[in-house]
């Protein structure tokens, strides 16, 4: 079994000279260290760590931010080493130790957070996206009208008819059809028709 560490500081932090310290302190034989930023999908140091321990290492760092951008992507990495036999110690959370029972129980309570939290962000886009098309709010690509239509669109405008009786009779929103009476831009504002605006889509 071997203890290998890993710091990380971001673009803005100075050095890790602390970090690595209280690594090699805590009998890390050997320390991975990088300077980037924590929003950063790749980190070449993680990956090659997560490379270079085997079954029965324990991955060692100072705070769980220095590992993680996320619970996210702390369960997504434990697991991972999970998977290759390889334990997870956090020096600053007591807690987050994969080597203990405590720890691993935690860290299943976490991940079913997560999952729980995913869920609902879920149903609530979905729940939102369902209520506005109940508005009458069209996701998608904007629709096109084309030239015949339009044109008969216009005379039928100039004819006297409303935009509502238009839009419907070639099949657009009234919204749409005002859009492409401006060229293309939704500015809000009447037009040489008398045009009023028709609800956001």
């Amino acid at each position: 079994m071997a203890f290998i560490g890993y710091a990380r500081v971001s673009t803005r932090e100075q050095d890790f000279t602390g970090q690595q310290n209280n690594l090699q302190t805590s009998g890390c034989e050997r320390v991975f260290a990088e300077k980037i930023s924590g929003r950063h999908g790749n980190r070449p140091e993680l990956l090659a760590l997560l490379d270079y321990v085997r079954a029965g290492d324990v991955v060692v760092i100072t705070r769980l931010d220095r590992l993680a951008r996320n619970t996210r992507d702390l369960l997504d990495i434990a697991e991972r080493l999970q998977l290759a036999g390889v334990g997870l110690k956090s020096l600053a959370e007591p807690w987050a130790d994969t080597t203990s029972p405590a720890g691993k129980m935690l860290l299943t309570i976490l991940a079913g957070v997560a999952e729980f939290e995913r869920g609902l962000i879920v149903a609530r886009t979905s729940a939102g996206r369902q209520a506005a098309k109940e508005r009458g709010v069209k996701f998608g690509p904007p629709v096109k009208v084309d030239p015949q239509k339009l044109a008969l669109a216009k005379a039928a405008l100039d004819g006297g008819q409303s935009v509502s009786q238009v839009a419907a009779g070639i099949g657009v929103h009234p919204a749409t059809l005002y859009r492409h009476l401006n060229g293309g831009k939704d500015n809000g504002s009447p037009d040489g028709n008398g045009l009023e605006r028709g609800p956001a889509i």
